[in-house]
């Protein structure tokens, strides 16, 4: 979880802090008299004293005299957002609790109305919700050496092989494509 420090005139900060480390996430739990879940969850739901106790301890690094009486941003100044290895969990959750009764043009629009705006990095939360929604499209013909370019809006052109309606035997192995695939969970 990153929590975005915008002090009033200035410029964002970010803090991360998954970087902490435990002697850290002790003086944050003694300052703010929260243990390291609460401390966690408080982070999930933008709470003042667990942001304000992550900044303070990591802002500490390089400010090692700073006591955390000193360090006292206004309410509006503290924010946090989630970093891309929790956009990309957040999403193969999401996506592996969807069932039949939604398509995934709905659960695409569902998740970009709200997921980009808890994304520290907005772009990197809707490409990856677009890649794991829909499927690829066609490939795009190669342009020959006529000097023009291939359109990727012409459509393709007919296939010259014969097709059979009677099943066939498949002449190689195939595997899953993303568009018959369903997103599978990862493990971290």
């Amino acid at each position: 979880m990153i929590v975005v420090y915008i002090p009033a005139g200035g410029e964002p900060e970010h803090y991360d802090a998954s970087t902490l480390r435990v002697s850290e996430a002790s003086i944050v739990q003694r300052t703010v008299d929260m243990k390291w879940a609460e401390v966690q969850e408080g982070l999930e739901r933008d709470d003042l004293d667990a942001m304000r106790g992550v900044v303070w301890v990591l802002k500490k690094r390089t400010q090692p005299s700073l006591r955390f009486g000193e360090f006292d941003p206004g309410i509006t100044e503290m924010t946090t957002r989630m970093d891309n290895k929790e956009i990309t969990t957040w999403v193969d959750n999401a996506l592996a609790a969807v069932g039949d009764e939604l398509s995934m043009e709905e659960v695409e629009q569902i998740i970009l109305d709200r997921l980009p705006t808890v994304a520290v990095d907005p772009e990197f939360a809707r490409d990856l919700v677009t890649s794991r929604t829909r499927a690829p499209k066609d490939p795009v013909a190669e342009p020959q050496d006529s000097g023009q370019e291939a359109t990727p809006e012409a459509p393709p052109s007919p296939s010259p092989t014969p097709t059979s309606s009677e099943p066939g035997t498949p002449t190689s192995a195939s595997s899953p494509t993303p568009s018959t695939s369903h997103p599978e969970m990862s493990t971290p």
